[in-house]
């Protein structure tokens, strides 16, 4: 099976949440779009534990801490959906998306445009002033284009805003990654765990 991880918004922890389904499943991971110095697959590498997965070399690698499109308009770069191939493996995949699922790629494509209808698509929910409309939209989005779409929400607890985004969607909840003093080898391994079953349901 093919994932593909997005989230509501930037830093609700998209990465740690593709860290653990890698681990879970012993997955081979792909972040198609990065930008930034911090590299997402330096993190994959750091906290799973398995010698299974294959971390799958970026389409695109883009500098500046900013959207693709931004970024990569800095630095003469189009980013061309059509050279985003996902590699090929007879394992489980991990796609790590940057950002959501309308972040910009181009003048015309967003990341929308590189989630194949194949695909099991994970968002990450995180608590924030706003997030229950952003995580509606998101699901919502996702569901209307006929994706099979699971939840993982990130940080404490919010069972109100919880409710309103699973009764209003349906969509099946992954599990909870709460705040953690740390995040490391140990620590995923435990989520992993909790979280392979509900994922091979999906």
């Amino acid at each position: 099976m093919q994932f593909f991880v997005t989230g509501i918004s930037t830093g609700v922890g998209k990465t740690i949440a593709s860290a653990i389904i890698v681990e879970a499943l012993e997955a081979d991971y792909w972040k198609p779009v990065q930008t930034g110095d911090d590299k997402d697959d330096d993190t994959i590498v750091r906290l799973i534990s398995n010698s299974k997965t294959v971390i799958h070399e970026n389409s695109y690698a883009l500098k500046a801490p900013l959207n693709p499109h931004a970024a990569a308009v800095l630095e003469g770069v189009y980013i061309d959906p059509n050279k985003i191939v996902e590699p090929i493996t007879e394992n489980h995949l991990v796609i790590e998306g940057a950002g959501g699922v309308l972040v910009p790629l181009n003048d015309s494509d967003t990341i929308l445009d590189i989630i194949m209808p194949n695909y099991k698509v994970i968002v990450v929910s995180r608590h924030y002033l706003g997030s229950v409309n952003h995580s509606l939209l998101t699901i919502q989005w996702l569901q209307n284009k006929g994706y099979d779409v699971g939840v993982i929400f990130s940080g404490n607890p919010n069972p109100a805003s919880e409710d309103v985004i699973v009764n209003k969607t349906k969509a099946p909840v992954i599990g909870r990654i709460n705040e953690e003093p740390l995040f490391d080898k140990e620590t995923i391994r435990k989520y992993a765990d909790e979280f392979r079953e509900a994922l091979l349901g999906m």
